[in-house]
């Protein structure tokens, strides 16, 4: 068993209670039932002892000493007592002073009376009869650091002159008034100014925001570690479920990835900070390589901030078989810096080496260029040219779907294999996720109105790991429901990543999926929403709401001249394995498929041939699926909004209509 989840036996006033190692004893006694003072304490934050309040008498070995239960990690059997005469002295004491100090304040009053003291010796010139007076917690000054990483507060002076302040007494232009301060302070010392931008409710929207806050500061270092690496954090889990695109996504994983995953990242990425990508965001995910020196391109020797980077370019760099950190930032950098999206450029750049390493294209087509997979100083010379509008860098800078149409015209290339190793649909180059184990994931990238970008479509964890969707309906009703709540978060201007990247504490009410939909997460945007407009929002109202738009920009898609079933369908090899070679690095996964879900016995078939079989069982599968996303989305056979579904919604406008109309 592992040291951090070693359980340890301790005694409580004669209560026996089984903690994990390195929890603290304050929440052991809590667990008990047991109350024990506090001023400085705050679920939410780092324990400091400050207040002395939660003093508490431990026996190690015979030996006993006070010691406060908020910051005690408990790491060996103790035995405690939590009301001994020494420390009822004690906390009378601290509280008698803290009431002479602050005799007007609320929690003050209220602890001392649980302490036994109603009156105080100790009234001087530092006594503040102001109710809402600061009493020095601490509160405000670890929201600030831990909430949003701004540590724009702290403590100045030395004993009794001790008080809040921000940097040279002067307002810190790093405030970004989100409030977290005020929010923690339990005086009202600092209050909160709301309505700059005209809520209805400020209040809903700061008790819902601030949970996120606290499970970002609790949650994320043990769960995703956003503040550490950002997105990137899942580099080595997309490994671990054969999902991590690698050689124009033939396979699901590499044995080279250990260079390129979270652990390796960590060591170069800026932590710690807030981002600047949201003021006030707790979960500070986007990170930067300070002082990287690049190799390459007009900026050749000069020390430059790489913004980056996310999981998507990692994988693109395992996409084309380049697992090496220097030219991840490198291209990062340049796709950056020419205004080039890294996932299309990496997805097209990758299907451009597999065409090479077949012999549809050669050296004479690409300038002289190897661009064999893990080329890395050809890639970046291709993306340099692609910014010159240069050389071979002027045709796969139109894309994969322009590059097929190319070589078969030009070239006599085989538009069969072309069309299966492509990863594009609707022109749009396939983000970076193994799909052929995920039939959702299928259907979700090829129905997405803007092609297969997984911001419409990221079932895989549901679908593949979890098995929660196993049957057809399952499946169309997540299809169902994602890209609509996807699309409403998008419409709202709200960042997607507070949805399912943490997992809620309370797992009694919200049990803990993996990337699945996190209630609990749901219901936060829902009261954002109706604490900005005062109108309640629940899952139905949302789905309408998203639906109207989701619908329209189908009919967009469709009357532009695409949207239909036809253009619904993907490359196979986002479906099932292509080659020979895809098959057998799986062998014994596809073998055990055709036994238990075709009804074929492997055993005396060539690899093409099974490869053959299994084609047909799993696009028959994908169509079928495609059938029922369609039904439950109120579309016909070709995948068009029908007539009833956009009266439904209220779309049915004449202009609307007779647009459909002229195209059927």
């Amino acid at each position: 068993m592992a040291t951090a989840d070693k359980k340890i036996t301790i005694t409580i006033d004669g209560k026996t209670a089984t903690v994990v190692r390195d929890s603290y004893l304050l929440q052991a006694a809590q667990g008990l039932g047991i109350d024990i003072p506090t001023l400085c304490h705050h679920r939410d934050l780092t324990p400091t002892g400050n207040c002395r309040l939660c003093l508490c008498e431990v026996e190690v070995r015979g030996k006993k000493r006070l010691v406060t239960a908020c910051n005690y990690p408990v790491r060996e059997e103790i035995r405690v007592e939590t009301r001994s005469p020494r420390v009822l002295q004690h906390r009378k004491i601290l509280s008698e002073m803290y009431l002479g100090r602050w005799p007007n304040v609320p929690v003050i009053k209220e602890v001392a009376a649980k302490c036994g003291v109603t009156s105080s010796r100790f009234a001087s010139e530092l006594t503040d009869p102001n109710p809402k007076a600061c009493i020095l917690c601490g509160h405000c000054v670890r929201a600030c650091a831990e909430f949003v990483q701004e540590e724009v507060l702290d403590f100045a002076g030395r004993g009794i002159k001790r008080h809040l302040t921000m940097p040279y007494g002067r307002v810190d232009k790093r405030c970004i008034g989100c409030t977290s301060c005020a929010y923690v302070c339990p005086t009202g010392a600092i209050e909160v100014v709301d309505g700059l931008n005209g809520p209805v409710d400020a209040k809903l929207i700061r008790d819902y925001g601030m949970r996120i806050n606290a499970e970002m500061a609790t949650l994320d270092k043990f769960q995703c570690a956003m503040r550490d690496v950002g997105t990137a954090n899942i580099v080595q889990v997309m490994q671990a479920y054969d999902l991590l695109p690698t050689h124009n996504h033939k396979f699901g994983a590499h044995p080279d990835e250990i260079h390129i995953d979270t652990s390796q990242i960590k060591k170069r990425v800026t932590q710690g900070m807030p981002d600047g990508c949201w003021k006030g965001c707790s979960m500070a995910c986007a990170k930067v390589v300070d002082n990287f020196v690049l190799k390459t391109g007009p900026y050749q020797g000069q020390h430059v901030a790489v913004d980056g980077p996310e999981y998507e370019t990692t994988a693109c760099a395992a996409n084309m078989g380049c697992f090496d950190l220097e030219f991840v930032f490198e291209f990062n950098f340049y796709c950056d810096t020419y205004g080039i999206d890294t996932i299309s450029a990496g997805t097209c750049i990758s299907f451009v080496m597999e065409a090479f390493e077949n012999g549809v294209i050669d050296k004479s087509h690409t300038g002289g260029k190897e661009l064999r997979f893990g080329a890395k100083r050809e890639v970046l010379e291709l993306l340099h040219e692609m910014a010159r509008g240069e050389g071979f860098g002027v045709d796969v800078g139109q894309g994969i779907r322009w590059l097929k149409e190319k070589w078969v015209r030009e070239y006599g290339a085989d538009p069969a294999f072309l069309n299966d190793i492509g990863m594009e649909v609707k022109g749009l180059e396939f983000s970076e996720y193994v799909c052929k184990e995920s039939l959702a994931q299928q259907v979700g990238y090829s129905m997405a109105v803007k092609g297969p970008q997984h911001d419409e479509a990221w079932l895989i964890f549901m679908d593949m790991v979890n098995n929660q969707i196993p049957s057809f309906e399952d499946k169309a009703n997540a299809l169902y429901y994602f890209p609509l709540w996807r699309t409403w978060f998008g419409l709202m201007g709200l960042c997607k990543l507070p949805w399912n990247d943490v997992v809620p504490a309370d797992n009694k009410k919200y049990p803990p999926p993996v990337a699945a939909k996190v209630p609990g997460h749901v219901e936060d945007f829902f009261k954002f929403f109706e604490g900005m407009t005062g109108i309640p929002l629940d899952e139905e109202k949302m789905l309408q709401q998203s639906a109207r738009v989701h619908n329209l920009q189908r009919l967009m898609c469709y009357l532009l001249g695409g949207g239909t079933r036809q253009d619904d369908m993907p490359p196979y090899r986002a479906v099932g394995p292509v080659t020979a070679e895809e098959y057998e690095s799986r062998v014994e996964r596809y073998d055990k498929q055709l036994r238990e879900s075709v009804g074929v016995d492997p055993a005396g078939k060539s690899t093409e041939q099974k490869v053959a079989i299994l084609r047909k069982y799993r696009l028959d599968q994908y169509n079928k699926a495609v059938d029922a996303a369609y039904d439950r989305r109120g579309w016909d056979r070709n995948g068009v909004p029908t007539a009833e579904r956009l009266k439904e919604l209220g779309i049915d406008l004449p202009q609307v209509m007779a647009l459909l109309r002229s195209r059927q």
